[in-house]
């Protein structure tokens, strides 16, 4: 189980990797939006609460990939736009994301963040999930990186996400807190990186 001196180990990386990507990542970002601004007809940047680590509510940022704030479960990428749909196959759309690494929400590696109504709600031992801040990419993140694809075959994509995938990325989750490392962080970016 993750203890307080790996929790903080955990942090000291992610902000100093966080300070050395950020002069290199700063003008591309501002790139991104930018083109992300024009593309969508709306600013660049979208900002949702997701569930942080203890439950707090924080503010994730991703540049803009759809062109409404609703959408259905399961669809998505009809909803993209045409770079949209790009960033966010690539992931560019998380990129925005290391500033949450900087200011504290976030991590590099670490359960993905929900919208209320999934981690907050966890019970018993499904809680030491919330011991960790939510990670940019993880073990869950990498197994379901085509979740969209797979919602979009089920017939009823709410339900199959709350019964099977919710289920399955608990489960993930923590064991990654009951068995972090950081090595196993570390092979958890370099697996991201080259996914």
């Amino acid at each position: 189980m993750i203890n307080r001196k790996q929790l903080f180990i955990k942090r000291l990386f992610d902000l100093l990797l966080a300070v050395l990507l950020f002069p290199f990542f700063i003008v591309p970002l501002i790139v991104l939006i930018l083109i992300a601004t024009i593309d969508s007809k709306q600013f660049g940047i979208f900002s949702q609460l997701r569930v942080g680590q203890h439950a707090k509510l924080f503010k994730i940022y991703k540049l803009r990939t759809l062109r409404e704030e609703h959408h259905e479960l399961g669809n998505l990428n009809k909803s993209a736009t045409t770079i949209g749909k790009f960033f966010r196959t690539t992931k560019i759309d998380e990129l925005p994301q290391l500033f949450n690494v900087l200011i504290g929400d976030m991590s590099f590696v670490g359960p993905r963040p929900d919208v209320p109504g999934f981690a907050d709600k966890l019970e018993g031992d499904d809680r030491i999930i919330l011991k960790v801040k939510p990670g940019i990419t993880g073990p869950a993140t990498l197994k379901y990186k085509d979740e969209e694809s797979i919602l979009s075959q089920q017939s009823d994509p709410e339900t199959y996400n709350r019964t099977i995938i919710w289920v399955d990325k608990v489960e993930m989750n923590k064991k990654y807190v009951q068995n972090w490392s950081f090595y196993l962080d570390l092979n958890t970016i370099m697996k991201s990186i080259l996914n």
